[in-house]
């Protein structure tokens, strides 16, 4: 018998729930709730009260992302990356603007494309479709919520430029009641 020398060392993946706790640190949130969907191509996430603005010859979105819980919300702005047409749940296509953030997912970190929607009636304040996950080496179970632990914390601020190919120190001790997430 013939050995192949061309053997397939297989590379493990990463396990995550069908919903997870993730951090967008680009826009101030250490926690919040999403649903893992393979099955929508964008992600998502709740913005309202958006306004453009130009500066420095940029376009720009503001807007809010209401907290769960908090009095307040989350006042945020943002480049925009693209705005195009994007179905709803419901198969209509909404016109959205496109930003790009900073995804942490247990100790992972990296950069998506997120459009702001207005999630309101939605049970998850974001999605997270498939090309936010495509080729990073995760596996989503559908039976299981919250495998890979509560986000954490980023020592050092990302720039996007400079993303690929720098060492990043995580800090561990996200001060997070995980299990009240459960």
């Amino acid at each position: 018998m013939k050995k192949s020398l061309n053997r397939r060392v297989k590379k493990t993946r990463s396990e995550i729930g069908w919903r997870e706790m993730v951090a967008l640190p680009d826009l101030g949130i250490a926690a919040l709730r999403a649903k893992i969907d393979t099955g929508a191509r964008t992600s998502a996430l709740h913005a309202v009260d958006l306004a453009i603005y130009e500066q420095d010859g940029a376009r720009w979105v503001d807007f809010h992302i209401p907290l769960p819980g908090m009095p307040k919300s989350r006042r945020c702005a943002a480049l925009i990356l693209d705005d195009r047409l994007i179905k709803n749940t419901s198969g209509i296509a909404e016109h959205r603007y496109v930003v790009e953030t900073t995804l942490v997912l247990g100790h992972r970190h990296w950069r998506i494309e997120v459009s702001l929607a207005d999630r309101e009636n939605m049970e998850f304040d974001l999605i997270l479709g498939r090309t936010a996950i495509r080729g990073r080496r995760l596996l989503v179970n559908p039976g299981n919520s919250f495998l890979v632990g509560p986000p954490a914390a980023l020592a050092v601020p990302i720039h996007p430029a400079k993303e690929d190919g720098l060492k990043r120190t995580l800090m561990r001790g996200l001060d997070l009641a995980f299990h009240d997430f459960q």
